[in-house]
């Protein structure tokens, strides 16, 4: 299972980091996980508000075995119920 969460080219418009180096070009956490094989499980790219404004792309994605139930948060809550 890989999370991964960095800046885009566009935040340069929000500050720091602003070196095209550092920022993704879009779609370019798609291209990794797909020549890596991994599935993606969810995607964002685009502007966040909180908690300051910035151009981000965001990923969840999974190895083709990886069991998809394993990745559910849902069951969580039971647990942490008095």
């Amino acid at each position: 299972m890989l999370i991964y969460e960095t800046f885009a080219l566009g935040n340069e418009a929000f500050g720091k980091p602003s070196n095209p180096a550092f920022l993704l070009r879009p779609g370019e956490l798609l291209e990794v996980a797909a020549a890596a094989g991994l599935r993606v499980v969810a995607y964002e790219d685009g502007v966040i508000r909180e908690p300051k404004p910035a151009r981000v792309q965001r990923l969840c994605a999974a190895a083709a075995g990886f069991p998809q139930t394993e990745a559910r948060l849902d069951h969580l809550s039971a647990v942490n119920e008095p």
